[in-house]
């Protein structure tokens, strides 16, 4: 491999797949703790909510408080359950912290770089691999989770 076909394939694939993972990592890290946060509030005020309802019947409004909140912890759970930020967010993270490691190996030429006669080559075939292999992880945890849907919705 050429070392200019190298350096445009650093910056025009390398390290843009960086950014987009690490951006992706941030953004699902960021919903599932906003969602996570607010299921646990709500979760846990919805009891304090019955009972200052039982406590003030002549406030009708507050008959509404447990009814809301237990409708928002619904809400919150189908959330995170259905586009599994969590999850997201790790697999992001891991896959953009795995990349920029190999750069590393690459550069000190230890590990499956010490051996090899085309450096270049074989970086671009282990981040390809490992790009690959998060997009294969992806598309079977979307699978299967379309599957376990379908199942839900048979037996229901």
């Amino acid at each position: 491999m050429e070392k200019n076909d190298f350096e445009s394939y650093l910056n025009d694939r390398y390290f843009v797949q960086i950014d987009w993972y690490d951006k992706k990592s941030i953004a699902n890290q960021k919903r599932y703790k906003r969602y996570q946060g607010w299921l646990i509030i709500l979760a846990s005020l919805t009891p304090i909510f019955v009972m200052i309802d039982k406590y003030f019947k002549e406030q009708t409004f507050l008959v509404w408080l447990p009814v809301v909140s237990s409708v928002l912890v619904a809400i919150f759970t189908a959330l995170l359950k259905t586009f599994k930020y969590q999850e997201n967010w790790l697999n992001y993270r891991t896959t953009c912290e795995t990349l920029r490691k190999e750069i590393h190996f690459y550069n000190a030429g230890i590990g499956d770089y010490a051996d090899t006669e085309n450096k270049e080559a074989l970086f671009v075939e282990r981040v390809e691999n490992m790009i690959s292999r998060e997009n294969t992880l992806w598309l079977s945890t979307s699978k299967e989770h379309e599957r376990k849907g379908k199942r839900e919705a048979i037996a229901g």
